[in-house]
């Protein structure tokens, strides 16, 4: 991106905390895995389980964890812990990593990653989450989690949660007269916060972007946290091919931040470069068809590449079959400089195509990119692919 541009709004990459606090990890979304694991067979072993219940909501039950439902992990510091309502073994575990899981049920569970066991009591929300949810990049007790869909208790919205007590700070998102996709709230995307200016980065399905400001009081030493919302910008925008039968407005995915920008794909075949100075396009990608998949941000060589994909709904395009690209794309230009293509059907309501979000390889890996095809013969097929970043040919493919 030109340099010479504004960076009031920059990701935090680079900011150092000791856990997982987003959707695969950072503003770049290439780094779901924290810390290093010593294996020399390669193989899994379950070491514990936590069960999970049920939802109910009008003719729809959810249970389990979402489709972006990743697990959120952080290794609180003790003057951090000893303000939380943790149980006191909890809080005298030096080394605990407490797992943080919002679920379809309406719980957010908390767990000690060694063992499973509760490092306190679940919270009730009330609303399914499909998303990971997200925790304050500066290490602050704050969470960040969206409700997926509507239930009894109303509308969807956005929680932002007090990590000290469980309490409920602020929500916003439900019944936005902004939005041009009428009553429809979800929130599916992991959220960032921009440490510098202590705004809030949201997109949602209701095709709105959040930008709030949050004004955060912390004390470390008192445990006392709080926040003030004070200036919010929307951003909305609408497709040539939208409309409330398809190619829908919104973004399910979880946004990517390089310095000022912000990558985002959406319901309806776009993907979108916005200068968040100016609330400008820079440019707009077609990537042909519902996308639920967040875009990875990788620089290689000293530029800047996505990494992105798209899944297949029925009608839109095809009835029977269709084409679903894995692209690498010029992050300054939005140029597509190579795509792998895939032949998958598809369901009503259960897509084929790429539902996931990409995997880019690390150190010995890191010339390879990883991706999972639903539906590539019929609905019990799929393979996992691995693609090489140089030009998209197919190192190895299992089915």
């Amino acid at each position: 991106m030109d340099s010479t541009k504004p960076e009031n709004l920059i990701s935090y990459t680079n900011i150092e905390v000791d856990g997982i606090v987003t959707f695969r990890g950072n503003s770049f979304r290439d780094t779901p895995s924290h810390g290093y694991a010593d294996m020399t067979d390669f193989r899994l072993n379950k070491l514990w389980s936590a069960d999970t219940g049920s939802l109910s909501s009008g003719s729809a039950v959810w249970t389990g964890s979402g489709w972006t439902g990743q697990p959120l992990m952080m290794k609180w510091p003790k003057e951090v812990k000893a303000h939380m309502n943790m149980t006191e073994k909890a809080k005298a575990d030096d080394e605990l990593v407490e797992v943080i899981y919002a679920c379809m049920d309406g719980y957010v569970y908390f767990l000690d990653l060694r063992t499973g066991e509760k490092t306190r009591d679940p919270l009730y929300l009330g609303y399914t989450f499909k998303g990971a949810g997200a925790l304050d990049p500066r290490g602050y007790p704050i969470m960040y989690v969206g409700a997926g869909y509507n239930s009894n208790e109303g509308t969807a919205k956005v929680f932002v949660v007090n990590l000290l007590d469980c309490s409920v700070m602020y929500t916003f998102g439900d019944n936005d007269e902004f939005s041009l996709r009428g009553s429809l709230s979800f929130f599916d995307g992991s959220a960032l916060v921009d440490a510098e200016t202590d705004t809030l980065i949201y997109p949602g399905e209701n095709g709105i972007l959040y930008l709030i400001r949050l004004n955060t009081k912390y004390d470390l030493n008192s445990g006392t946290l709080s926040i003030d919302p004070g200036r919010t910008v929307k951003w909305r925008y609408y497709g040539t091919r939208s409309s409330t039968e398809s190619f829908w407005l919104g973004m399910e995915d979880s946004a990517a931040i390089y310095k000022g920008y912000i990558f985002m794909t959406d319901n309806g075949g776009n993907l979108m470069c916005l200068d968040l100075n100016t609330l400008q396009l820079v440019w707009v990608q077609d990537t042909l068809d519902d996308s639920n998949s967040t875009p990875v941000l990788e620089i290689e060589k000293g530029h800047l590449y996505l990494y992105v994909s798209t899944s297949f709904r029925l009608g839109w395009r095809s009835y029977d079959t269709a084409t679903v690209p894995v692209w690498k794309i010029d992050a300054e230009t939005g140029e597509i400089v190579w795509h792998t293509d895939y032949e998958c059907t598809t369901d009503d309501g259960v897509s084929g195509g790429v539902q996931s979000t990409i995997a880019c390889g690390k150190n010995s890996l890191a010339d390879y990119i990883y991706v999972t095809v639903a539906k590539t013969s019929d609905n019990a097929s799929g393979v996992l692919a691995c693609l090489r970043k140089s030009d998209g040919s197919k190192a190895w493919e299992d089915s």
